[in-house]
């Protein structure tokens, strides 16, 4: 099947597709948790052979992390289909209704979006999470995954797609383009008679190329450049705690800090502590004149040139930027964010305030790591993606960040004078 008949395939079956009875995919979704699980050692097998080859290409250590799949990652996919299964089914549901003067009963119902298309690159465990949340909400899911995971995406799908044949679930519901070249690729993005939305997950340079060059609508879901900034008041024991969390527990993740802000009043006293703290890790700190001042003559510190303060690391490095008041925080972070997730260690309410109303991001902690920003630490279930931009979704994309609507009007021979 060439890519244009896979994509017509899905446009017709979506209507069906968004009017499955919520029991039906419920079960479904439960049935492909458990066949994922079933087929174990076929998956990890195709993902051992991703790996080897990233290996061979010298692909980064936090890409081969996201690559990366085994049994508990395996159960977390599945566990991710069931809690899926155990949401409240969005679609259906009456927003609101309305009895206008002329009698008209005006309401605006939850739909599904149709043929959603998801482009992604080393991480095979978007597979599961895209289909769940696709299905659960009505849509038709189409996914491209890059070359890197290819035998691990094709293993996944195969299992998922024996749990839809055995509930009779249309064909063109879940697909999967298998093709990794480009030429493919930018063919997909242009297939805007079939499919309704795109969304990117990967580095900058997958999200902007689809950005730039799709003519289909995109949900941009935005590379993590996240922000701790360390205010005057912070419990220090608390701030490294979250500190080495958010960088070190997950190196290859949108969510992992990349970059630490902390108040000039306490940066001779604090950097020295994180610095030691981090150093089991091998975290490497790139910081301004005053932070290596700090830090002193130490083998893992090094300047900061000013393309690290944006940058993406996906690797123990972090950017480390001492700033004389939380303003001046403020504005370091919002200049060089990606508007994903940024932090504050305070024990002032006022600063706390201060920074959630200022900073722009989708999500703003108080107090805590930004690795919690992930559906399923939002009691979605699983994500789509982490949106970064402000138009129909942002932040982690549940169910209804997969919806449209539409309004249904009630009438009894109303005319138009």
């Amino acid at each position: 099947m060439n890519l244009e008949e896979l994509c017509k395939r899905a446009h017709d079956v979506r209507i069906k597709a968004g009017m499955l009875d919520t029991n039906v995919k419920n079960e479904t979704l439960r049935k492909a948790a458990d066949a994922i699980l079933a087929h174990e050692t076929d998956i990890l097998a195709a993902n051992a052979s991703d790996v080897k080859n990233g290996q061979e290409r010298n692909m980064p250590a936090g890409l081969i992390d996201r690559l990366t799949l085994n049994h508990d990652r395996l159960v977390g996919m599945a566990d991710g289909l069931r809690q899926i299964a155990e949401l409240d089914d969005p679609i259906g549901e009456v927003l609101s209704m309305k009895k206008r003067p002329n009698g008209l009963m005006i309401g605006k119902k939850r739909v599904p979006i149709g043929v959603i298309g998801i482009i992604f690159e080393a991480r095979p465990n978007v597979t599961s999470d895209a289909f769940g949340l696709c299905f659960k909400s009505g849509n038709c899911a189409i996914l491209k995954g890059g070359s890197d995971a290819i035998h691990s995406n094709i293993a996944i799908v195969s299992a998922m797609q024996e749990a839809l044949r055995e509930m009779h679930i249309p064909d063109g519901v879940l697909s999967l383009i298998e093709a990794t070249d480009h030429e493919t690729t930018g063919k997909f993005m242009k297939m805007k008679q079939y499919v309704d939305l795109l969304i990117p997950r990967g580095g900058r340079g997958l999200i902007q190329t689809v950005v730039n060059e799709a003519t289909i609508p995109v949900i941009e879901t935005g590379t993590g450049n996240c922000h701790v900034y360390v205010d005057d008041s912070a419990d220090f024991d608390m701030a490294i705690n979250i500190i080495k969390n958010a960088k070190t527990q997950r190196i290859g993740v949108c969510n992992a800090c990349e970059s630490i802000v902390v108040n000039r009043a306490i940066a001779k006293e604090f950097l020295p502590k994180l610095y030691a703290a981090l150093k089991e890790y091998d975290v490497q700190m790139r910081g301004d004149d005053t932070a290596v001042a700090c830090l002193g003559d130490q083998p893992l510190v090094l300047p900061a040139p000013e393309e690290d303060w944006g940058t993406e690391y996906l690797d123990y490095i972090m950017s480390v930027k001492v700033v004389d008041t939380i303003d001046e925080a403020i504005d370091h972070i919002n200049r060089y964010n990606t508007s994903h997730s940024e932090t504050i260690v305070t024990e002032n309410y006022d600063h706390a305030q201060q920074f959630l109303n200022e900073i722009d991001s989708a999500c703003v902690y108080v107090n805590a790591s930004t690795r919690f920003s992930d559906g399923n630490e939002f009691g979605f279930g699983a994500e789509i993606g982490i949106s970064t931009q402000k138009l129909h979704a942002r932040g982690p994309m549940g169910l209804e960040a997969l919806t449209s609507y539409k309004y249904i009007i009630y009438g009894n021979g109303q005319i138009r004078p």
